[in-house]
């Protein structure tokens, strides 16, 4: 039986590719054979060459092969033990970090950072057959990410505004598709306008309307260490742009949800 596993080094990773130079050890029967490229090298080199963006807040799903994520999981484990290696903790005899590499890896490639390795939630549209112009909110919707800066968490509340176009989208996939954006490295700034932008490839709304009101853990925790600092920011686009009354009407409708929330 052939396998192939990221190869650890003794003591901490070089230049942070295991043994130095990017490689994985392939092994047969547990018998080690030749280097070839680690799986997180093959991928990146994939999309160099495809000149496809991998920045910390995009999407990468669409060009990881059957069975990388797997192998990538495993290379990011190995690589989270060398951390901890790094830190003077004595992962072997500690049993409260015996498995920590693992829960890492697990966590930011399937839960915390799904939205760069996952595709986008399966989100069916429908027909807007009443021609519905009247424009609706939702939210709060509770938003979950990570500053790109220090990878510690962004916490917050998201509320959407949409003026119909030609189709809608069930109440639920705006939550499903907040989730899948933010669960990824990200900068506040830059967040609310990727997910303007994944909503009117959903639904092609004559108004959108978005509001994001976070705290960031970055200053909570660290740093300044100020635990009552938040941030808030909006983008509206389309007729919610053009059309101060409607953009008005979104910030009133949300201010609404909230007094309605905290009686």
């Amino acid at each position: 039986m052939t396998s192939t596993v990221p190869f650890v080094s003794n003591g901490a990773a070089q230049n942070g590719n295991g043994n130095g130079n990017g490689l994985a050890r392939s092994t047969t029967n547990g018998i080690s054979n030749i280097l070839k490229p680690a799986v997180s090298a093959c991928i990146r080199e994939r999309l160099q060459e495809r000149g496809v963006s991998f920045l910390a807040n995009d999407n990468i799903a669409a060009h990881l092969e059957p069975g990388e994520l797997a192998e990538l999981q495993i290379e990011v484990a190995d690589k989270v033990r060398d951390l901890l290696r790094s830190l003077v903790i004595d992962i072997d005899n500690d049993h409260n970090t015996h498995e920590t590499a693992e829960r890492v890896a697990k966590m930011y490639l399937h839960e915390v950072f799904k939205g760069r390795y996952h595709e986008q939630p399966k989100v069916a549209s429908f027909p807007n057959v009443k021609q519905l112009d009247e424009i609706y909110t939702v939210g709060p919707i509770t938003v979950r990410s990570a500053c790109s800066h220090h990878l510690v968490p962004i916490m917050g509340n998201c509320w959407i505004g949409i003026k119909p176009g030609a189709r809608v989208i069930g109440l639920s996939k705006f939550t499903r598709v907040a989730d899948w954006v933010f669960s990824r490295p990200h900068i506040q700034e830059e967040a609310v306008m990727i997910l303007a932008d994944e909503i009117e490839k959903l639904c092609e709304p004559q108004g959108l309307g978005i509001i994001i009101k976070a705290q960031h853990y970055c200053m909570k925790w660290r740093g300044v260490k100020e635990p009552q600092t938040s941030m808030v920011n909006s983008v509206v686009r389309g007729d919610f742009r053009h059309d101060p009354s409607l953009k008005q009407e979104f910030f009133e409708l949300v201010r609404q949800q909230e007094a309605l929330l905290s009686t």
